[in-house]
Order: structure tokens, then sequence, then C-alpha cells
């Protein structure tokens, strides 16, 4: 199973737009084979179900103005997270139906993130892409989701701006 981080991006990015062409990779065969690499069972319903949650996640990580939450709601009504005492210390476990652990697991891989790094998960600040990062620069300034792409994007624009003032 992914980290929480991995995971969560792996799903927020999961629908990049590519030269100016929106995608989905959840969508038919390759999504249900991506819901597998990350540990789900690969069916209909839990695709369906990780669609609908990254939607409600990235209108949550946009605007956070709270109406998607109801969304993520009912997502762990049957969840129960339990400790186990090990030699490495506590450990959680989750108990959750089978076809529910991975939608799940990115609900509370959200949690985990925006807890550990409050206000550092954000979307790409360049408008025309959809990716999301979570900035572990020591400032907290990080703006776009590559440097090399859209970074250098943004950058060259406002100097090509600045240029024909």
């Amino acid at each position: 199973m992914l980290r929480d981080e991995e995971l969560l991006l792996a799903l927020l990015n999961s629908a990049p737009v590519i030269e100016g062409v929106p995608t989905d990779g959840l969508e038919g065969a390759a999504g249900r084979e991506l819901a597998r690499s990350w540990g789900g069972k690969g069916s209909a319903d839990e695709v369906a179900r990780l669609t609908r949650v990254r939607r409600a996640l990235q209108t949550i990580v946009r605007e956070d103005d709270g109406t998607a939450v109801g969304e993520l709601a009912g997502v762990l009504d049957d969840a129960v997270r339990t400790p186990r005492i090990t030699p490495s210390g506590v450990v959680w476990e989750l108990h959750i139906p089978e076809d529910d652990r991975l939608v799940a697991g990115v609900v509370l891989a959200w949690s985990n993130v925006i807890t550990e790094f409050p206000g550092r998960l954000r979307a790409c600040a360049n408008d025309e892409c959809t990716q999301f990062l979570v900035d572990h620069s020591r400032p907290g300034t990080a703006k776009w989701c590559s440097m090399a792409v859209c970074g250098n994007r943004m950058k060259a624009r406002t100097h090509a701006r600045r240029a024909k003032s």
C-alpha cells in the first residue's frame, strides 16, 4: 500500500490535462488496474467511489468551503480503527469491508496529510493545470506542481509580460 501522501496525490492527480486535453486515469480498464495498483480490488463500484471521492477532495482543496465534506462523510460510516500494541508502539488497524478499504484509505490519507502538513496541500497555481502538491519547502511558498513544467511556464509568461510593458 502506498504511503498516505503518495496515495492522496496519486488520486488527486489522476485526471491531468495533457496538451490541453482533460484525461481521466480512472476511466475503464485502466482505472480498474490503477485501483488494483493502489491496493484496491479494482471493481467498477470501487472506481466509481474513488472518482466521487477524488472530485470531493479536489473541491475541498481548491475551494475549502466545506460543501464537499458531505460527500466524504459516508465513506467512513462502516470504518472502525482499533489500536494494537506491538514492540514498535501502537499500530492502528482499519476494520472495514474489503470493497471499501481503498476508498476509506484515501479519505484517511487526506486527513493525515492535512494534519501533518497544515495548509500545505494545494492546487497548482497554474490555472491551466489540474494537478495538486504538498508543499515541503521550508518557507511554505511552493506554488506549482512542477517547477520544471508549470513553474517555468508561469515565470516565462510573467517575464514576457514585463518585457512587453
